[in-house]
């Protein structure tokens, strides 16, 4: 191979310091607005989960993301202590339990999301449409060529 196809060691170093201060950079933003709005990085993560996709096993958001149970546990608690959920036990299997939004989280949700949406979109926007996508590419093979 040459030297074209093969990037040497500093050149992979740089991108990855480069990646990791970029993804600290956006994640600490992204996680300020979400205190903002008091919750943790957790919660609005639960809650946005169930804002997408309904009512939904408790066990499937954790690993959407990426929480371990004891975590989930907690954060879900602490949501319906506020009142922004509740917990459904499933009919058809005793062991399973939904979290579903309430009223009072659906209409939090419906008001902070946009806005934070709206953040993460100004955030993306120094790249153009073309370059997020290109970006988007490219982030998920180097993803999938780290996951070797």
């Amino acid at each position: 191979m040459t030297d074209n196809q093969t990037p040497n060691k500093d050149v992979s170093l740089k991108l990855f310091v480069v990646l990791s201060k970029a993804y600290r950079s956006l994640m600490d933003k992204a996680m300020r607005d979400m205190r903002d709005n008091g919750l943790s990085p957790s919660e609005f993560g639960i809650l946005e989960v169930l804002y997408a996709k309904g009512r939904t096993p408790i066990q499937q958001i954790a690993g959407k993301i990426l929480l371990t149970s004891g975590t989930m546990t907690y954060n879900i608690d602490k949501l319906e202590s506020k009142g922004l959920i509740r917990r459904v036990l499933s009919k058809e299997d005793r062991r399973v339990v939904f979290a579903e939004l309430t009223g009072q989280g659906e209409a939090l949700f419906d008001d902070i999301f946009p806005r934070h949406a709206d953040k993460i979109q100004g955030m993306m926007g120094v790249l153009t449409e073309n370059e997020q996508q290109e970006a988007i590419r490219l982030l998920k093979r180097l993803g999938k060529g780290g996951a070797d």
